[in-house]
């Protein structure tokens, strides 16, 4: 895997386990109503594991369409769950370090919001987290005539942004982004801070798999090596 810096000319941001330290918050909740079920035997990783199931049923069925070769139809189906769900806004916590690295980039790369998340939602994380000032696109799910894992999104926030979308660079926690990225031709770094897991992010062709968002600072800023 490798990322070439010279490319990158614009960012472009999924929210929940990216932006958004979501996956945590949720399993430490379902934690507290499924750890006196007498059948449950690891509450912490049977939450992990519904939860990973409940918010991102996409990369499920993305699993499934790799193995059945059913992607346009699988996908399709995919596209219309992603559109039409809708997330309570909540006031989900901001993964640690991702305010200070945006804080530091915000200016030297145009920054976008790529996400499946229904527009309401998504602006209520952003604003209530004070991260929406760094932003200068936020591409929802009803924002392009596809959603994720169509790369529609991606030209979109590319466009808003006034860059190519192989100038873009493309960060998320899912296959979903990663599959997103590459069809539009960005570069992708997938982050282990939320939902996906790193044979599965590996599998959809990252150019660069990262422990959390925030250590993205170290490879656009030298301190880390891009491969």
């Amino acid at each position: 895997m490798s990322l070439d810096l010279s490319r990158i000319r614009a960012l472009c941001f999924d929210i929940d386990g990216t932006l958004s330290d979501s996956d945590d918050y949720y399993v430490d909740r379902l934690c507290r109503w499924i750890r006196y079920a007498p059948f449950v035997t690891n509450p912490a990783r049977s939450a992990r594991q519904l939860v990973m199931w409940i918010e991102s049923p996409a990369n499920a069925l993305l699993g499934l369409a790799d193995s059945s070769g059913l992607d346009g139809g699988i996908i399709s189906v995919m596209d219309w769950m992603q559109r039409h769900r809708k997330r309570h806004p909540g006031r989900l916590p901001v993964t640690p370090g991702v305010a200070d690295l945006l804080e530091k980039i915000h200016g030297r790369y145009p920054l976008a919001v790529v996400s499946a998340r229904d527009e309401n939602s998504a602006m209520a994380f952003l604003e209530h987290s004070h991260l929406i000032q760094h932003f200068d696109a936020i591409v929802t799910a009803l924002s392009a005539i596809h959603t994720k894992p169509y790369p529609d999104p991606i030209r979109l926030a590319a466009q808003r942004l006034g860059v190519s979308p192989d100038a873009c660079l493309m960060i998320g926690d899912t296959g979903v982004d990663i599959r997103a990225g590459r069809a539009a031709g960005a570069q992708t770094v997938g982050v282990l801070c939320g939902y996906g897991v790193a044979d599965e992010l590996q599998r959809q062709g990252a150019d660069l798999i990262l422990p959390t968002t925030a250590d993205l600072d170290g490879v656009l800023f030298g301190s880390r090596q891009p491969a």
